[in-house]
């Protein structure tokens, strides 16, 4: 993946969070071909198929460098969900959640499928999301974006009712340059 020259030096790391569920802006896309179906049972290469290839284009590379036994772990780990969502019955993406001992949930990963985007279905992954996070029992909702991921990414989140908490500029780090 070539970075655009803007995005080349500076890693800018948004911060986001909702903290009252009545902040919360849902946007649900109505279609027969859709479902989520949560991951019971850690599969790491279908997990690894979705992380890839929601994240490759973005320079995700956290998860594929992570040790199969950490990876392990942390899928199944009581405090995480992974919800697929499918179209068609195609996987279209997925969003991550955990729970953290704060009482706060955290949307770990979420994103599209190149293929699936432009349709209205990142709202509805991220509103399902957002609203799975609430009923595990959130006190807060936060999430965190950087000028790597999609440019619409900051603008969804902030339309289903996040709010901007902390913003860090570093220098860009080797790994996604």
């Amino acid at each position: 993946m070539e970075l655009v020259a803007d995005r080349v030096n500076t890693l800018i790391t948004t911060y986001l969070e909702m903290v009252s569920k009545e902040d919360f802006i849902p946007a649900f896309v109505l279609a027969d071909d859709i479902e989520i179906v949560t991951m019971e049972t850690p599969d790491l290469g279908f997990y690894k198929f979705l992380y890839q290839s929601v994240g490759e284009e973005w320079a995700w590379r956290d998860r594929v460098q992570m040790a199969i036994g950490d990876l392990w772990n942390i899928l199944a780990s009581p405090d995480t969900e992974v919800h697929v969502l499918y179209v068609s019955g195609s996987p279209a993406g997925y969003v991550e959640l955990y729970g953290h001992d704060d009482g706060s949930v955290e949307i770990a990963y979420f994103g599209l499928r190149r293929d699936f985007m432009g349709r209205g279905l990142g709202k509805h992954l991220l509103s399902y999301g957002v609203e799975r996070a609430w009923n595990m029992g959130a006190r807060r909702v936060w999430l965190h974006t950087c000028n790597l991921d999609s440019p619409y990414a900051l603008s969804n989140y902030q339309k289903r009712g996040f709010s901007i908490f902390k913003v860090i500029d570093e220098p860009m780090p080797e790994r996604y340059i």
